[in-house]
C-alpha cells in the first residue's frame, strides 16, 4: 500500500537525518490523515490507495502552482523548496498514463457515452475520473476532453 511506503520512507529519512525529506513525508502523511478524518464523517470508505493517490495528486498540483508563482515572483529559494517536496510526492504517485493513452481513453468513453458536444464534458470527465482517476492527471485530461468534444 502506498500509505505504508510513505511511512517507511519517513522512518528511513528520520534515521538518515534527512530533515527536508522527513518534513515532506510528514506533510504528506498529515494531508492523508486530514482526508481520513474528513471521510470518517461521511458514509463508507473506498480503496485506500485511490484515496492516498488523490491526496498526492492534489498536493503535487499545489506544489506545481507554487513553483510557478515563486519563479514569477523571483523567489527561487522558495521555489527550490517546493521542487524538493514535489519530487518526494511524485515518488509515491503511481505511474501516470501518457497524453496519447489518455486521449485514447477519452475517445473510448466519448463513443461509449455518445458524447458529441461541450455539454457532455461533465459526463465524460466524471466517467474518466471514476475509471482512471488514479492514473491520469485530471487537470491535463480536462484540456484533452475539451479538444475531443470541441
Amino acid at each position: 500500500m502506498i500509505r505504508d511506503d510513505i511511512k517507511a520512507a519517513q522512518i528511513a529519512a528520520m534515521k538518515a537525518g534527512d530533515k527536508d525529506r522527513t518534513a515532506a513525508t510528514r506533510a504528506i502523511l498529515a494531508k492523508i490523515k486530514d482526508k481520513d478524518i474528513e471521510l470518517r464523517t461521511k458514509d463508507g470508505t473506498g480503496d485506500d490507495d485511490a484515496l492516498v493517490t488523490d491526496v498526492l495528486q492534489k498536493m503535487a498540483k499545489q506544489r506545481r502552482e507554487s513553483i510557478t508563482m515563486f519563479n514569477e515572483g523571483g523567489r527561487t529559494e522558495l521555489a527550490a523548496g517546493e521542487k524538493m517536496e514535489l519530487a518526494v510526492i511524485e515518488e509515491f504517485l503511481p505511474a501516470q498514463l501518457s497524453e496519447e493513452e489518455t486521449a485514447a481513453l477519452i475517445d473510448g468513453i466519448k463513443t461509449e457515452l455518445g458524447a458529441d458536444s461541450m455539454k457532455d464534458m461533465g459526463r465524460v470527465m466524471g466517467e474518466l475520473k471514476k475509471r482512471h482517476g488514479t492514473e491520469i492527471d485530471m487537470s491535463k485530461a480536462s484540456a484533452l476532453v475539451k479538444a475531443a468534444l470541441g
